[in-house]
């Protein structure tokens, strides 16, 4: 039987799982944006569309570059969670 502390361990796992592959794409969406606002405050440029097409382009290709460290990182957390099933089952 399961317990309390092997489903807040799974919890734990999982989120600290979900940060990790998720926050090169934020930190690098965030930073573009930044960046773009920067140059719309000091050209007095107020278009509401620039910011997608860079950020876009800037996930995309920080999906390419790291994407393979991501789903890694994503199919060891599920190889262990499915390789500790039994245990978790008695």
């Amino acid at each position: 039987m399961i317990t309390e502390g092997q489903v807040l361990d799974i919890a734990r796992d999982a989120i600290y799982t979900i940060i990790m592959a998720s926050a090169p794409v934020l930190v690098v969406s965030l930073v573009v944006g930044l960046i773009i606002s920067i140059f719309q405050t000091v050209t007095s440029i107020q278009e509401q569309t620039l910011t997608f097409v860079p950020k876009i382009l800037a996930v995309f290709v920080t999906l390419m570059i790291g994407g393979s460290w991501m789903l890694g990182l994503m199919t060891d957390f599920t190889s262990t969670l499915w390789s500790n099933l039994g245990t978790f089952l008695r």
